[in-house]
């Protein structure tokens, strides 16, 4: 009897980046990499596979990180 605990490989217990079939320095998607931030390196399929969610979480980091910056900038300005 086949169960969902049973796993074929010892592999799929570890994170996904220490699996051989996914460290070889193949090139990954944005969704792959913001997967694998969100859940500490143990699954690459967090967010699915739509493209637009990693676009999202980049261009939001970028804004962030823009904002961060300009007003940091206009805040020394006026002090």
């Amino acid at each position: 009897m086949r169960t969902d605990f049973d796993f074929p490989k010892a592999e799929l217990l570890g994170p996904v980046v220490f699996r051989p079939d996914f460290n070889n320095f193949e090139v990954i998607s944005a969704n792959q990499a913001w997967s694998l931030f969100f859940t500490g390196g143990q699954e690459d399929k967090a967010l699915g596979r739509n493209a637009e969610l990693g676009k999202f979480f980049t261009n939001l980091l970028i804004a962030i990180t823009v904002a961060g910056s300009l007003g940091g900038a206009v805040f020394t300005h006026l002090t």
